[in-house]
């Protein structure tokens, strides 16, 4: 299966002046089969460490942080094969479970520079929390990874056409039934299945719906043992609340996350540290409001008030119940869930794409989906989940703070007009992928 995160692994291999990098995100999104893909690939030969339940591996970290004895140990020892920088790639898996080795890259770093080393952490925030390790600041590069993109998912189907064919298209050109048709069946089957790679895999073999809903059931097991495993106690009947509440909470229409209704009478005090802890897993997004939309956005967020969503669409449709066929064929009584399912699937996205997301609204009349300052232009995002597209509160955001760009995505297909000064982009929910063709795009060329 085809990542995109596999371009800036060879990008950082590439680099002149390299450190160690490390990669996270959610467990299970492909961080290790992408890195062992990557070595087997890219370098002569890959020396690879998972420090998982592995104490005699850990040891080799505990006296010192010599790394020309570290990596003989390595290499004489635990790997059987001498490590040589240049041929060889390093990788620390699992990383978070000894935080020595953590503290290691940055000697690493400083005296073997012309060693590739891949570190690998799902819960490496929250080791370093919970440990008091110290990062190594300025010693390493980061790269987070997600669940499968849309764009990612169609082409492990074996759709890759339709979506290179889109991406030939000029911005302003309407997209043909020889791509929007199969585009929109690759949509639907991208709400069941999701972007998580087992579950992709397991659809791409055999286009089970049944088959791919038993990996899902034990991906959301394995997530419930990481609780357990991971966090004490008392965090984790907390967590498991937040958790088991975070559907129910994207259901409300005004989606704002409150913690009394996750237990009654509970406060924001009792329950923040563990909606924190799913945010560390990468399990869970937090969307902040901004209520005065300027540059840069971050400094203006309230982090009091946010909304909360999954990671991964397919596991909240299989953790919410919601049938197959009701995505397939569609339902009245869908409504309300399916237009807090479209806002998911584009979080998700736009977290693909490295969009800071935030969201507006105002206290009576009006809310926009997401805005983000994406490449230094400030623009809103409106979602549909169908091809209406009426958009009173964009027009409100329009007219109150005259943005230069703005988007509204649906299923309906591209266009554009204007709303005063800004330009506004019909986007289908199926080519959210080409949203940075149409933010660069209006910059210009340079003067």
């Amino acid at each position: 299966m085809i990542r995109k995160a596999y371009e800036s692994l060879l990008a950082w291999k590439n680099k002149a002046e390299r450190k160690p990098l490390i990669v996270t995100g959610v467990r299970q999104c492909g961080k290790t089969y992408l890195i062992k893909e990557f070595g087997k690939a890219e370098f002569e030969d890959m020396a690879y460490c998972n420090f998982d339940g592995d104490q005699g591996l850990k040891s080799v970290f505990d006296h010192d942080f010599d790394t020309a004895r570290i990596l003989d140990e390595l290499g004489s020892v635990v790997l059987g094969k001498q490590i040589i920088p240049q041929k060889s790639l390093l990788v620390f898996d699992e990383i978070q479970d000894c935080p020595r080795a953590i503290q290691s890259l940055k000697y690493f770093c400083e005296n073997v520079p012309q060693l590739h080393i891949v570190a690998a952490g799902s819960l490496l925030g929250i080791a370093l929390k919970e440990q008091g390790v110290s990062f190594p600041v300025g010693k390493v590069e980061r790269l987070e990874m997600f669940p499968m993109s849309f764009e990612e998912f169609v082409a492990a189907d074996g759709g890759e056409k339709f979506t290179s064919g889109i991406k030939k298209l000029p911005l302003e050109r309407e997209i043909s039934e020889l791509y929007s048709v199969p585009l929109k069946k690759q949509l639907q089957n991208y709400f069941i299945v999701g972007g998580m790679p087992e579950a992709v895999r397991v659809w791409t073999q055999s286009h089970d719906y049944a088959k791919v809903e038993e990996v899902q059931d034990q991906i959301l097991k394995d997530y419930a043992d990481d609780f357990a495993k991971h966090a004490d106690a008392e965090t984790v009947i907390k967590i498991k609340l937040i958790w088991d509440a975070i559907t129910s909470q994207i259901a409300k229409e005004n989606n704002k996350f409150i913690f009394s209704h996750v237990k009654q009478g509970a406060r924001a005090k009792d329950l923040e540290d563990a909606l924190e802890w799913l945010v560390g897993a990468g399990l869970v997004y937090k969307l902040n409001l901004v209520p005065t939309p300027q540059l840069p956005l971050e400094s203006f967020k309230d982090n009091s008030y946010f909304k909360v969503f999954m990671a991964d669409v397919g596991l909240l449709r299989k953790k919410s119940n919601v049938n197959y066929r009701t995505i397939l064929n569609g339902d009245e009584s869908y409504a309300q869930f399916k237009g807090a399912f479209a806002e998911n699937y584009v979080l998700s996205q736009l977290k693909c794409q490295k969009v800071p997301t935030y969201f507006w609204r105002t206290k009576a009349d009006a809310e926009i989906d997401f805005i983000s300052d994406y490449e230094g232009i400030l623009f809103p995002i409106e979602v549909k989940s169908a091809d209406n597209t009426k958009a009173k509160s964009l027009s409100v955001f329009c007219k109150r703070f005259a943005p230069k760009l703005a988007f509204k995505t649906s299923l309906k297909n591209v266009g554009d007009n204007q709303d005063g000064a800004t330009r506004v982009w019909s986007l289908p929910l199926y080519a959210l992928f080409r949203l940075n063709d149409y933010v660069k795009a209006q910059w210009g060329p340079l003067a």
